[in-house]
C-alpha cells in the first residue's frame, strides 16, 4: 500500500531518511542531528572506559581509587569544557560539537596512561573511540542502516537481475572459470596458501572491485541529478556524497550477490565432480573432508579445499562483474533506471519540501 503523500516538514525528513538520504534535509547538523542522538551511546562508552585504569599490579583498594580518580579527572574536564562553552560546569552538553567529541576521544585514553602508565591501553582507547565516531557518522549521518535495509528489501528482485546481467556480462569468464575451476595448479596453490594469505587476497579483490565502483559514482550521481533533478536546486556537496554511498552500496549489493551465487555453484560442482581422492592426487596432500553424504549413487563431499577455491574463483569473478560496471554503458542504464526511478519520487519530494521551507 502506498504511504501518504508528506505534508509537513518532519514528514518529508522522515521519507528522505527511509530512502536512506538523509542529507536532503535543510540545515542538517552534526550536532544536532548526529552525534547528539548518540549522546547515550557515548556516555556508555565513556563509563565503560572508566574501567581503563584497572591494574594487576593494583589492590582492590588501588584499583577502586584508580577509577575514583578517573570518574574525578573526567568530570573536572568536562566542567571546564561546559565553562569554555558558557554553560554551567555540571551541566549536560545540549549540542555536541567538536570539543567535546576531541574530550570523548582523548580524555578515557588518558586515564590508563596517567594513571596506570599504560599507554599501549590508551592508544588503542583512542583509536577505538576515534572509530566508534566514524561509525556513528556513516550509520547515522548517512543513513547506512536505511540504505542497508532498502537494499535488503530488494534482495531477491536485485539477485534475479544480477544473475540475468551476470549471464549476459560474463559468459566468456564463467566458461574460462569452468576450465580453470578443473586444473590442478588451482588447487595445488589455494590448498596450500595459508589462511591470512588466502583472506588477504580475497580483500585484494575486494578492495580492487570497491575502487572501480568508486570510481564511476561522481559521474553517476551527476548524471542521475540531471536525470532525476525534478527541477529542483542543485544538490550540496554532501548530499551528492550521500547520493553517490546509495549508489555504491546498491552496486556493492549486486556485486556480492553475484560472487555469492557464483561461490554457490562452484562448490555444488565439486561435491559432484570432484573428490577428496582427486583432490589428495593434485595437491599431493590428504584432502580435509568436512561434510559427506551419499548423493546420485556417489559420496558427495564437501572439502576445506573445495571451499577455498570456490571463495578464491567467486572473488575474482566479483572483480570482473564490478569492471563490467565500469565499462559496459548498456549494463549501467539497464542497472540505473530502476533507482533513476525510485529517486526521481525522493527528488520531486524534495523540491515540494523546498517549496514548504520558502527555499527553492
Amino acid at each position: 500500500m502506498d504511504r501518504p503523500e508528506p505534508q509537513t516538514e518532519d514528514e518529508f525528513e522522515r521519507e528522505f531518511r527511509r530512502a536512506g538520504l538523509p542529507l536532503l534535509t535543510e540545515d542538517y547538523s552534526a550536532s544536532e542531528d548526529i552525534f547528539n542522538r548518540a549522546v547515550p551511546l557515548l556516555g556508555l562508552v565513556l563509563v565503560a572506559e572508566l574501567l581503563g585504569p584497572l591494574s594487576d599490579d593494583f589492590s582492590t583498594g588501588e584499583n577502586l581509587a584508580a577509577v575514583a580518580l578517573g570518574l574525578a579527572f573526567l568530570l573536572g574536564a568536562l566542567g571546564v569544557i561546559n565553562k569554555l562553552r558558557g554553560r554551567l560546569f555540571f551541566s549536560l552538553p545540549r549540542k555536541v560539537g567538536r570539543p567535546e567529541l576531541a574530550a570523548f576521544v582523548l580524555l578515557p585514553a588518558l586515564l590508563p596512561g596517567l594513571i596506570s602508565d599504560h599507554w599501549g591501553i590508551a592508544a588503542l582507547t583512542a583509536l577505538f573511540n576515534l572509530a566508534l565516531l566514524f561509525v556513528i557518522l556513516g550509520v547515522v549521518g548517512f543513513g547506512l542502516i536505511s540504505i542497508i535495509r532498502w537494499a535488503i528489501t530488494r534482495l531477491l528482485d536485485e539477485l534475479s537481475r544480477s544473475l540475468g546481467l551476470l549471464v549476459q556480462a560474463v559468459p566468456l569468464l564463467m566458461i574460462f572459470s569452468l576450465i580453470l575451476f578443473l586444473t590442478p595448479e588451482l588447487w595445488e596453490v589455494f590448498s596450500k596458501l595459508p589462511d591470512a594469505s588466502l583472506f588477504l587476497l580475497i580483500g585484494l579483490f575486494v578492495l580492487l572491485g570497491s575502487g572501480f565502483l568508486i570510481a564511476r559514482i561522481p559521474r553517476e550521481v551527476e548524471e542521475l541529478e540531471k536525470a532525476a533533478g525534478a527541477g529542483g536546486p542543485p544538490l550540496r556537496k554532501r548530499q551528492r556524497y550521500n547520493v553517490g554511498l546509495v549508489l555504491f552500496v546498491s552496486q556493492s549489493l549486486q556485486v556480492l550477490l553475484v560472487a555469492l551465487a557464483v561461490a554457490g555453484f562452484f562448490v555444488a560442482f565439486g561435491m559432484l565432480t570432484i573428490n577428496a581422492d582427486l583432490i589428495a592426487g593434485w595437491t599431493k596432500d590428504p584432502a580435509v573432508v568436512l561434510v559427506e553424504f551419499p548423493l546420485a549413487g556417489r559420496q558427495a563431499q564437501l572439502t576445506s579445499e573445495l571451499l577455498r577455491v570456490a571463495a578464491a574463483m567467486a572473488s575474482f569473478t566479483g572483480l570482473y562483474f564490478a569492471i563490467s560496471m565500469l565499462t559496459d554503458d548498456l549494463y549501467r542504464k539497464e542497472f540505473l533506471s530502476q533507482i533513476t526511478d525510485e529517486m526521481k519520487q525522493t527528488f520531486v519530494r524534495r523540491a515540494e519540501y523546498l517549496k514548504l521551507l520558502g527555499k527553492s
